[in-house]
């Protein structure tokens, strides 16, 4: 039945967008989950190479309480492309968009069992995108896949979008206060005075993913296996949290920190 859908995809895109190819690279993909049906996501996408050619992060000012992006003229283009998401796809609603330097995060509400698959629609916002990248920076502007998060638990969708639009002000965090993202060896959290290294601000994200492992685990295959593990799991955009006891924990959360990415580790 799946290859069916994907086959039907496949020649629904080619015919509504003949001079591109469907790819399936996502970053992000649950086997489990059926990616034709009703459903909200949360897509991310980053500019190829991480350019900061969307937009200009700004302080607060008269206009804006909080810091924001000020887009630039590709920036704005994309911004359009994601709007008219609903013109090309009418079983998918967009509910809200924030433009970064060098990505973007999206919602978007498939209403209805579809023919084609979520990476279509993707596929065919990047197209819109790329087509003016092309003209301004005289490359496609997207990396290849995107990332995607399913919300599907009652109240999720507000927790994500607070986080999503929180995004500027916590980047104008990081840049002025970059003693807030090294080694703190006295902080109160849940009124808990605790030592923590790493950016304390991942724990305000909704996916954590707690690092805990026995001591009982100490091959180095054994331990290689949950590394693997876990930064599957980084890789998707989880944050690890550990308190880095045992000896595996601290192999996850020293391979985390050192390879860095989407995914984020606390220790």
């Amino acid at each position: 039945m799946r290859n069916k859908r994907d086959e039907q995809c496949r020649q629904w895109w080619q015919q509504h967008h003949g001079e591109h190819e469907v790819k399936r690279s996502m970053k992000r993909r649950n086997a489990w989950h059926d990616y034709y049906s009703r459903c909200i996501y949360m897509v991310t996408l980053a500019v190829d190479g991480r350019k900061p050619v969307l937009g200009e992060l700004c302080g607060p000012d008269a206009a804006h309480l909080a810091p924001w992006i000020r887009p630039t003229v590709l920036g704005q283009h994309v911004l359009a492309c994601w709007n008219a998401i609903s013109i090309h796809y009418p079983e998918v609603r967009t509910i809200d968009v924030q433009l970064m330097p060098d990505h973007l995060h999206g919602m978007l509400f498939v209403t209805k069992q579809v023919p084609y698959h979520l990476g279509a629609v993707v596929n065919g916002f990047k197209a819109g995108c790329n087509a003016a990248s092309r003209e301004v920076l005289g490359r496609v502007l997207w990396e290849e896949g995107y990332h995607d998060r399913i919300l599907m638990k009652k109240g999720q969708l507000d927790t994500m979008l607070n986080y999503v639009h929180d995004n500027p002000r916590r980047l104008w965090t990081k840049r002025n206060n970059p003693e807030f993202f090294t080694v703190q060896q006295d902080c109160v959290i849940a009124e808990s005075h605790v030592a923590i290294a790493g950016n304390r601000f991942l724990l305000d994200y909704p996916h954590k993913v707690v690092v805990q492992c026995s001591r009982s685990i100490d091959t180095d295959e054994a331990i290689a296996r949950e590394v693997n593990r876990y930064m599957s799991m980084a890789r998707d955009g989880a944050v690890l949290v550990s308190a880095s006891i045992s000896p595996c924990e601290k192999a996850v959360m020293r391979t985390a920190f050192e390879a860095g990415g989407p995914g984020d580790c606390l220790a």
